[in-house]
């Protein structure tokens, strides 16, 4: 499967959940549950503004979204979070594309 990443996409799933982007318990549930919110913003400062990303499997999208984390984390010097399946399997639903 083949998974889609924009700033583009991030709004159009909002708007098809009836989401606003400052309902961060509304993200939390769509995004995997406590911490959702957190990874969607992740997602948004992963992919440039005018840009699309695409990965051609579950695991090169997770490895690109913790290896953002890891990068992001050692340059604020915190302890990077770990995605969770929960966040991941919400991500894929909502990012994949049938191949």
């Amino acid at each position: 499967m083949k998974y889609i990443l924009s700033h583009q996409v991030l709004d159009e799933i909002l708007q098809k959940h009836r989401i606003k982007s400052n309902d961060l318990t509304g993200i939390d549930k769509l995004f995997g549950g406590a911490d959702g919110y957190y990874w969607y913003h992740t997602l948004r400062h992963l992919c440039p503004k005018k840009e699309v990303i695409v990965w051609n499997g579950l695991e090169a999208m997770r490895a690109a979204i913790q290896g953002h984390e890891d990068e992001t984390a050692a340059e604020d010097e915190v302890k990077p979070q770990q995605l969770k399946d929960a966040h991941l399997q919400a991500i894929a639903g909502l990012l994949g594309l049938p191949a």
